[in-house]
């Protein structure tokens, strides 16, 4: 009877601690085990440059029972700005020409995860470089010539200064490639 009893009360208890963190949800978020920054960004549909600006985090690193920002201020502030247009309206904030290198998930010891939580094998149609954040901070969008549209979510070890990866799902395109010098388009 006890043990039903504090079950009975441990279960009223969680089903109230649920509702109130609902209604704290929407200016503030516990990070979970498992969380990322592009996880999380898209459960509260915003941006990972977003939250990563509002929480003044200095790298995408984020911990367990971390309490992270996420006002309807920010939320509503990402819906209002432009996605990139694709098109010769883009606003470009900056051009900066880089030495571009090309990475696929498919290697030997490769999770296939980016830092920003971007799975690239089940998302091999997208766009995504690995650049050093103290250059390109993770979550901008950008155009790399030769590459197209795409978004700063992966960072590496070699990935330093004017530095990119350009990723490809396949090995063979990847190598193809190569490396060489490009001008990145830094778009608002």
């Amino acid at each position: 009877m006890r043990r039903i009893l504090g079950t009975l009360i441990i279960t009223i208890a969680i089903l109230v601690s649920g509702s109130s963190t609902s209604l704290a949800a929407s200016s503030t978020y516990t990070v979970q085990k498992g969380d990322t920054l592009y996880k999380i960004a898209k459960k509260h549909k915003v941006s990972v440059s977003t939250l990563i600006s509002s929480n003044n985090l200095k790298s995408d690193t984020i911990k367990t029972d971390q309490k992270l920002n996420i006002s309807s201020k920010v939320a509503t502030a990402t819906k209002k700005k432009k996605i990139p247009s694709r098109s010769n309206d883009d606003k470009v904030v900056k051009e900066i020409i880089v030495s571009a290198s090309a990475y696929t998930a498919n290697c030997n010891g490769c999770s296939g995860i980016t830092s920003t939580g971007i799975n690239l094998k089940r998302n091999p149609d997208v766009k995504v470089i690995a650049v050093d954040p103290k250059v390109i901070p993770l979550g901008t969008k950008v155009h790399v010539e030769g590459y197209g549209y795409a978004v700063a979510g992966d960072i590496g070890n070699a990935i330093k200064g004017n530095k990119i990866d350009v990723f490809f799902a396949a090995k063979s395109e990847a190598y193809k490639w190569g490396r060489k010098s490009v001008t990145i388009k830094i778009l608002e």
